[in-house]
């Protein structure tokens, strides 16, 4: 008989109150000050860190591979046989291999490390898929096979006030730093399938950005049923300002809003307005 348990990092942006509920393992990332380290989301709030990247602008790290053998021994010793680690882009960060290394150290656990290239609710949208699938009983195969499906139906597009905060966590990817700054042009950033940032498009300004935004998620539900998350990166007022211009399209299954959380916003910054796209048929 088969027990699965489900782990997952602090990128999924998934509620604290959320994993509690339905059982999943989280990894908190690792957000460093001079003076003091925290938990991402455990230790450390969004608004926290947002409030102080004037001052300072911590660095991050991975989860501590202590915590992470601590994860799989407690896993081991509440009699499940097998995991699924559904993890941050590989090309973002080393956690999901960090990981991989040490279930090696647990023959007894059928462990899979699912790099999901993606990360916030694009990733958290396939850990709560897992999490469902489990619950409805379905087999360890099953739910593998299924992942890359789901991923394959999963888009991230975001826009951000500046790309200061990307290049100097070194995770600008192949978004385009020019000239075009200087003349306030804002890049349509899209997680690609390789799992870091493309350009997508540009615009002039926050108003025109977060129009293109718009027409690139009405793009997306123009072709079928879609569930949508509309995300801010410490500005929730100013994201609120689009979700009348989006709620009520007919091919909207569910809604969402959420908040970039610590870690990545440290490499976004504030002022982030994002949405990540489920297709559901």
């Amino acid at each position: 008989m088969e027990k699965i348990a489900l782990i997952t990092d602090s990128s999924c942006d998934i509620d604290i109150e959320v994993l509690k509920e339905k059982n999943i393992y989280l990894l908190p990332f690792r957000i460093i000050y001079k003076d003091k380290e925290y938990a991402d989301k455990v230790e450390i709030s969004a608004q926290e860190v947002y409030s102080r990247l004037t001052t300072e602008i911590p660095s991050t790290s991975l989860p501590s591979v202590q915590l992470m053998e601590d994860t799989l021994l407690d896993i081991e010793n509440k009699g499940y046989t097998h995991v699924i680690a559904v993890m941050i882009s590989s090309n973002l960060s080393g956690t999901a291999n960090s990981l991989r290394l040490m279930c090696e150290n647990h023959p007894k656990l059928n462990c899979t490390v699912y790099d999901t290239k993606t990360l916030t609710m694009g990733q958290g949208s396939l850990v709560l898929e897992c999490s469902r699938m489990i619950e409805e009983g379905k087999s360890y195969h099953e739910i593998l096979e299924e992942l890359p499906k789901l991923r394959k139906k999963t888009h991230v597009y975001f826009t951000i006030e500046t790309l200061e905060y990307l290049r100097k966590g070194g995770r600008i990817g192949k978004v385009a730093g020019t000239i075009g700054e200087f003349l306030n042009l804002k890049p349509i950033i899209h997680v690609g399938d390789d799992g870091i940032y493309h350009t997508k498009s540009k615009a002039r300004g926050k108003k025109q950005s977060h129009s293109k935004l718009l027409d690139i998620v009405t793009e997306h539900l123009e072709k079928g049923k879609c569930s949508i998350w509309l995300l801010n990166g410490g500005d929730p007022e100013d994201a609120s300002k689009l979700m009348p211009l989006i709620k009520n399209h007919p091919n909207i299954v569910n809604i969402h809003t959420g908040q970039i959380g610590p870690a990545l916003g440290v490499h976004t910054g504030p002022g982030l307005i994002g949405f990540v796209i489920k297709e559901e048929s």
